[in-house]
């Protein structure tokens, strides 16, 4: 590669173990977002403006020095399908010798089709049922953009986990079964449901919740496992 990457880096997780299962993983934040989604806890990621805090140099020095001791490089954000130069930046790190992860929300499908050959594990944010979208994201038919990017990512083969964060002021029984059956029908085979944690969330008007009602309903988590064996909780 003769040029560098564009990115625009917000931050960096040097280690981690929970970011691409069974996998010790380092996770490269990138900035910017234009959906907004009540319970994000990473705001700070949200405005494409705010100056990278890492360049690409740094960037890759710091993967020359974990080159044997890490096993992938997970980008998240933000959305990080929104970089132009993602794909030249996974390229890069691939030839160094690391898997990728990519967390997504599916916000650019077009873009998600060129990197899902070189990524070896997608967390896919899927956010409520399709038609639904913008009582999460604020943003009209953004369903459509998720869709498309979820039945790219089933059809590609690529490792996936499918994760919903579940707040009982934004989604309710109703609308969670009818998501899992959605993506029951698309052929979503691992599902998490996703405890929501309103500490430093976007909106401030979510209640804490010592007791979350949906992720405790056995009928409805039976339910749903009925639809997809492989749903968890987190």
């Amino acid at each position: 590669m003769t040029t560098s990457p564009v990115l625009s880096i917000g931050g960096l997780t040097p280690f981690t173990t929970i970011d691409f299962p069974n996998h010790l993983a380092a996770v490269l934040f990138c900035q910017g977002c234009p959906w907004r989604c009540g319970y994000c806890h990473n705001t700070h990621l949200l405005d494409f403006q705010i100056k990278p805090t890492l360049s690409w140099e740094e960037i890759d020095n710091f993967l020359q020095r974990r080159q044997g001791l890490l096993d992938a490089i997970v980008f998240s954000g933000g959305e990080p399908t929104l970089q132009k130069g993602l794909l030249d930046a996974v390229l890069h790190i691939r030839r160094m010798g690391f898997k990728i992860g990519l967390h997504t929300a599916g916000i650019n499908s077009k873009r998600l089709a060129k990197l899902l050959p070189y990524l070896d594990w997608v967390g896919f944010d899927i956010k409520a049922p399709f038609d639904d979208y913008a009582t999460i994201t604020g943003v009209a038919n953004s369903g459509e953009q998720a869709l498309e990017s979820a039945k790219l990512l089933l059809e590609s083969g690529v490792a996936y986990e499918f994760r919903t964060t579940v707040h009982p002021q934004l989604l309710n029984e109703k609308a969670l079964l009818a998501l899992a059956t959605c993506l029951a029908d698309l052929g979503v085979q691992r599902y998490v449901l996703q405890d929501c944690r309103t500490t430093h969330c976007l909106d401030s008007s979510l209640q804490n919740l010592s007791h979350n009602e949906l992720i405790s309903n056995h009928k409805l988590i039976k339910a749903i496992r009925a639809l997809i064996p492989q749903t968890s909780l987190r």
